[in-house]
């Protein structure tokens, strides 16, 4: 066999083993949602288990504890519907039915053998993509806001789990004793058993293709159903008021004279579940949303794509924090979302998502110069590197372009114990403007505000951050 279809084959190889990787990982986030309704059960019963190692006086004073939690199964399975419903409508970019039965000393092998720090992964396309690089996200008969578009990196760290538990926030919800609650049975799973009529789940769904997942990623998909409520319910409006009320208005200031014909452009990395971008793109903007977490990709194409009428659906996301509420209703209360109708907000066309490293994606030499403006609002602490994200910032706007930056520095890659080579580079925020100005950027206005992340305005605790 000669030397080039030995190295063909090896490359071919190499290949499938990124592919089965990446849809290993798939898999796996995907199992994380469809093992919510399983963990939200799991944790009813360790409540219901607590209660009943209480002496008999004790469950005298608590004698309502019981009836409680019975209501939270009873919202378990609404939460499921809605996610379910949404994994219905996600089209992966690879073929999710294939097999990744590979053994596990050639991952390593093939692992040991790149350039990767500890927790990342190469990542192999399962098309061709475009010219551009990019291949399509999701695709939608219904109403489309843009093109919703995934570009994949060459290296990708694991996801970690990074948002604060900062505690809830909802409307009120009464109950009628039991009705409509189930008789001590475990929750209904995601498959039925809602109230609702399904149709039938796309056959990547098949549970015999799911992965057995540790609770830390069904944690990431309790943080998202609160990602939902601060992006797309109207009690999530005390925080944008917060958080991007001072980022819209400051690019009103900035580009008073937009043209209709020849747009301004603004990019939002760590867009997130994609309401910052969406207002951007309603002041006038082409504006694109980029997001590297496949959870949160997954369910912003949903509620952008997919959403037929505001508030189409009911979730009840306070349910897994028992701390500080002031009251059983509180906790059980439900939200309807989204609070707009995304299709019909009156977005600038050309509005995208791009799902993505932001360090991969925009290190491409067609992004230079390509932007007006980039938004970056709690973002910046994400990078392993915070001053290779400013490097980047300053090369793709366009001269005289303007970076608008709102976030803590809490960064996320700091306490990432027994990783020892896992990169973090923390620097204040003092370090943070030398480098700014280091790269070109002249600073015309700062300022601090506090505001909260997914924080409850019923809770009894309010955890506020600093932002710059």
């Amino acid at each position: 066999m000669g030397t080039e279809s030995i190295e063909d084959d090896e490359q071919l190889r190499r290949m499938k083993l990124e592919v089965a990787l990446e849809v290993k990982s798939l898999r796996r986030i995907i199992s994380a949602y469809l093992n919510y309704p399983e963990a939200a059960e799991e944790a009813v019963k360790r409540n219901e288990r607590s209660f009943e190692r209480l002496p008999p006086a004790h469950k005298a004073l608590l004698c309502h504890l019981p009836s409680k939690f019975q209501k939270l199964r009873w919202c378990i399975p609404k939460n499921s519907f809605f996610i379910f419903e949404m994994l219905k409508m996600f089209e992966p970019p690879l073929d999710m039915s294939q097999d990744i039965d590979i053994c596990e000393h050639e991952l390593q092998s093939d692992v040991s053998d790149s350039h990767l720090l500890p927790g990342q992964r190469n990542l192999g396309p399962s098309e061709l993509p475009s010219e551009d690089g990019r291949v399509p996200l999701l695709k939608t008969d219904g109403p489309n806001l843009g093109d919703v578009i995934c570009r994949f990196p060459k290296e990708m760290r694991n996801e970690q789990s990074t948002e604060t538990n900062a505690g809830s926030c909802g409307i009120g919800l009464e109950y009628k004793g039991d009705e409509g609650c189930p008789n001590n049975e475990a929750t209904c799973s995601a498959l039925g058993c809602t109230g609702n009529v399904m149709s039938s789940p796309p056959d990547w769904l098949d549970p015999s293709l799911q992965l057995h997942v540790p609770l830390v990623d069904v944690d990431k998909v309790r943080c998202i159903i609160r990602n939902i409520v601060r992006d797309w319910a109207s009690e999530g409006q005390k925080e944008r008021d917060q958080c991007y009320k001072p980022i819209l208005e400051e690019l009103q200031n900035l580009f008073p004279h937009r043209s209709k014909e020849s747009p301004p452009t603004c990019l939002v990395p760590g867009a997130g579940l994609g309401r910052l971008a969406l207002e951007i793109s309603c002041l006038g903007f082409i504006c694109q949303g980029n997001e590297f977490s496949y959870y949160m990709m997954i369910c912003s194409s949903f509620i952008l794509n997919h959403a037929q009428t505001a508030e189409e659906w009911t979730i009840y996301p306070w349910i897994h924090s028992n701390c500080n509420s002031l009251s059983d209703n509180d906790q059980l209360r439900p939200v309807a979302i989204p609070d707009i109708h995304p299709a019909t907000a009156g977005t600038t066309e050309g509005f995208s998502m791009c799902g993505g490293d932001f360090v991969e994606v925009y290190s491409d030499p067609n992004q230079v110069g390509a932007w007006d403006a980039v938004v970056t609002c709690f973002f910046l602490d994400t990078a392993h590197n915070i001053v290779e994200y400013i490097d980047i910032i300053s090369r793709i706007l366009k001269d005289g372009g303007v970076w608008i930056n709102l976030g803590p520095l809490l960064y996320h890659f700091a306490d990432m114990y027994g990783q020892e080579d896992e990169m973090s580079v923390e620097l204040s925020l003092e370090d943070v403007k030398k480098v700014a100005l280091h790269y070109g950027f002249e600073f015309e206005q700062s300022s601090t505000i506090e505001t909260t992340y997914t924080t409850n305005p019923r809770s009894m605790m309010q955890v506020s951050i600093a932002s710059v």
